[in-house]
């Protein structure tokens, strides 16, 4: 069984007894209904970031990806299910949240592939090894400022903390990546400047990839791929228009949303 930080496995992760009703969560569907994910009625919930992060990472065959922040797990079981080939690891620092996706590998039965820690990603625990991943994803706390959330979790999980902040946050997850892997993040378009800095002399090949909610609106979201110790350009791609006249999502958009396909952000033959 998967171990928390501190010994406790992870299935108990801030979860009870499976006998004890479970009223403070509830079960939802992603990608068109093909993924199923445990989630809590209040406080942090699953929006389309974690959805799109999964759909730009791409890696070779075989390899091990590292979801850093992972949540409830929206993400790692995208990613999971879209990719039978890979193995995915979960690092969440919140007992409730990694209980949450612990479940959820369950319910989708990608327990042979997946797995979630428990820990904080600033002292991962020994399961997580430096340099060991092919490629880390990840959806980092986006608020640097301003009224935090009411409800704790969900304060955690947008609002940057004062010994994590998004240039510390990079520097561990390109820790944790492997030379020439992959980082791939989704952030807010206005912190791309941050971004770019906290990735300036540690990786290069950036990928630029905005998210338009709509034709002649300006991108809110960007997801910023680069390679661990590599130098390289900066490409900026069209990026993806979300919606359309209305409030459905565009026909690509929902390509990938909806029906669990792939951004391209590189291309073949550079993994």
């Amino acid at each position: 069984m998967n171990q928390r930080s501190d010994g406790g496995p992870v299935g108990q992760c801030g979860l009870p007894e499976r006998s004890v009703p479970q009223t403070n969560m509830r079960e939802n569907t992603v990608l068109g209904g093909r993924v199923r994910i445990w989630q809590p009625l209040d406080g942090y919930r699953v929006a389309i970031d974690p959805v799109l992060l999964a759909a730009a990472v791409d890696p070779a065959e075989g390899a091990h990806v590292l979801d850093a922040g992972a949540g409830t797990g929206a993400a790692l079981l995208c990613l999971g299910t879209r990719r039978p080939d890979l193995r995915i690891t979960g690092l969440e620092l919140d007992a409730w949240h990694a209980g949450l996706c612990q479940m959820s590998i369950e319910a989708n039965g990608l327990e042979a592939r997946c797995q979630v820690f428990c820990a904080d990603l600033g002292h991962p625990p020994p399961e997580i090894p430096k340099a060991g991943y092919d490629a880390v994803m990840t959806n980092p706390p986006f608020a640097d400022g301003g009224t935090p959330p009411e409800e704790a979790r969900r304060a955690r999980a947008h609002m940057e903390g004062a010994d994590m902040p998004l240039t510390v946050w990079v520097a561990r997850c390109l820790e944790l990546l492997r030379p020439k892997g992959r980082l791939t993040v989704i952030h807010r378009a206005d912190r791309l400047d941050a971004l770019l800095r906290a990735l300036s002399g540690q990786a290069g090949e950036v990928t630029l990839f905005p998210l338009w909610p709509r034709d002649g609106v300006a991108a809110e979201r960007v997801i910023v791929a680069a390679r661990k110790g590599v130098r390289g350009g900066t490409r900026l791609l069209p990026g993806l228009t979300l919606h359309g006249k209305g409030n459905d999502f565009a026909s690509a958009a929902e390509s990938v949303l909806r029906d669990a396909g792939a951004l391209d952000l590189e291309p073949r033959g550079r993994r």
